[in-house]
């Protein structure tokens, strides 16, 4: 197989998907949005969620399927198509119905929003699929690394984008053509994805009477696979940063004065320490239980110093080392799972992990009750112990 073109068409797939979806950051923009059209700060909430949670809820009933699947780029396009296409509509109903319509809008932006997130629980099991196969073990490491090195490269890029058009037009149009061009963006990288040659896979699964049994067979695999159980709870407590991470620039407001320019600074650091995280993970790879231990070492050691931050310089440091780690997670965690998901199993082991592991998603939630009642010093804690727990799971891994 061509390694250096499969590795050019995943690196243009994450490049441009980057810059699509930092339309929608869910810090900045999209609670902006929302906010345009609604002063409820549970509806930006909602929409986070609907960004995010889509994908969780489906992931199970595609691997039931996709068991069966000798090739799964048919069902890949029919994903990327659907999401191209509701990405484009969000735009097309702010731009023309917008403050015509307000709540007419955010109905019609949930319902697409949803959309696009719901497809892609289908996609996350077809695209693991799919870069197992065209990959080896190896390969798989340093093409993700290079994914996710431009894939940091394409959010700079998009940010820059996004700060001239709302500078240059008045929302909520802004809005609307920012999410049409980016559709078109969007577009170019899962195009280049959807060339890419699969090769047939051979060991396959029959697929259970029901979707009930499948679940059942589902959890005898959890139950009874000690590799995976750890596997997920080291994935799992991963998510522990999320307890803490959207608060830390809270804190940071309170401590400093905060300009416009020291915070877009923290967010290039924190893109600038991805990209140098990137690079090392890629001379790591295969090595990816070293490259997750590592991982959990930079965040803790970002908490920790957390505690003591008081000026520009140590929050720096605090974001470029969540930055440095934050892709380490992501590719020793799909690569790790690649190591003991036997072949014919390997989509339900997929949908298995995303589904259990995307509770973490939702820390932040049990994190700002735990900022409410007991303070930074606490949840910082807090947070440190829930990552040492993970790292304690991480050396028990059955990996190189």
């Amino acid at each position: 197989m061509n390694y250096k073109e499969n590795n050019i068409k995943n690196i243009l797939h994450g490049f441009f998907l980057a810059v699509a979806m930092s339309v929608a950051e869910p810090s900045t923009i999209l609670p902006l949005i929302v906010h345009h059209f609604s002063q409820s700060v549970i509806l930006v909430g909602i929409f986070t969620s609907l960004l995010r949670g889509g994908a969780i809820i489906v992931q199970l009933f595609a691997a039931f399927y996709a068991q069966t699947y000798k090739i799964v780029m048919p069902y890949m396009r029919g994903v990327f198509f659907v999401r191209f296409l509701s990405w484009f509509l969000i735009g097309v109903v702010i731009l023309f119905i917008g403050d015509k319509n307000p709540s007419l809008t955010l109905l019609l932006f949930g319902i697409l929003l949803f959309v696009f997130s719901f497809s892609a629980g289908f996609g996350a099991v077809y695209f693991s699929e799919i870069i197992a196969k065209i990959f080896n073990k190896t390969e798989r490491g340093k093409s993700m690394a290079n994914r996710q090195f431009f894939s940091a490269v394409g959010a700079i890029v998009s940010g820059g984008i996004a700060g001239w058009v709302l500078n240059t037009f008045e929302a909520p149009q802004s809005y609307g053509f920012l999410f049409m061009v980016s559709s078109f963006l969007f577009g170019i990288g899962v195009f280049a994805f959807s060339t890419i040659k699969e090769p047939i896979k051979e060991n396959i699964r029959i697929k259970e009477e029901s979707f009930f049994k499948f679940l059942k067979n589902a959890f005898y695999f959890l139950k009874t696979d000690k590799a995976l159980q750890i596997q997920i709870l080291t994935i799992l407590f991963s998510y522990s940063v999320l307890f803490a991470l959207p608060f830390v620039i809270l804190k940071a407001k309170s401590s400093i004065h905060l300009t416009g320019w020291i915070v877009g600074s923290f967010v290039t650091i924190q893109m600038f320490g991805a990209l140098c995280g990137n690079i090392v993970w890629k001379k790591m790879a295969p090595f990816y239980k070293n490259i997750i231990l590592s991982s959990y070492l930079l965040v803790i050691t970002a908490f920790l110093i957390a505690l003591f931050a008081k000026n520009v310089l140590s929050y720096a440091i605090i974001f470029f080392l969540i930055g440095f780690a934050m892709d380490g997670f992501k590719i020793s965690g799909m690569n790790l799972l690649f190591e003991i998901a036997p072949e014919d199993k390997r989509p339900i082991y997929v949908a298995i992990q995303n589904t259990i592991t995307s509770i973490g998603l939702f820390f932040a939630i049990p994190g700002g009750i735990i900022l409410k009642y007991l303070g930074y010093n606490v949840l910082y804690m807090f947070s440190v112990c829930m990552l040492l727990i993970g790292l304690l799971f991480a050396t028990k891994l059955k990996a190189e």
